[in-house]
């Protein structure tokens, strides 16, 4: 995972995880609406999972 990546999580977290599919920008997003520190948080483990 790349620094970009990082501080693109944290400050849009729904871009950050554009590459990982629609399921994934869809859970960040509504993350994100409910409030910003659950959307960094799920942005953060989708991009460090190993396995995408």
């Amino acid at each position: 995972m790349s620094i970009w990546r990082v501080l693109l999580s944290i400050l849009c977290p729904p871009l950050a995880v554009l590459d990982k599919g629609c399921g994934s920008i869809v859970i960040v997003f509504i993350l994100w609406l409910c409030g910003w520190i659950p959307g960094v948080i799920a942005a953060l483990i989708i991009l460090n999972n190993p396995n995408r």
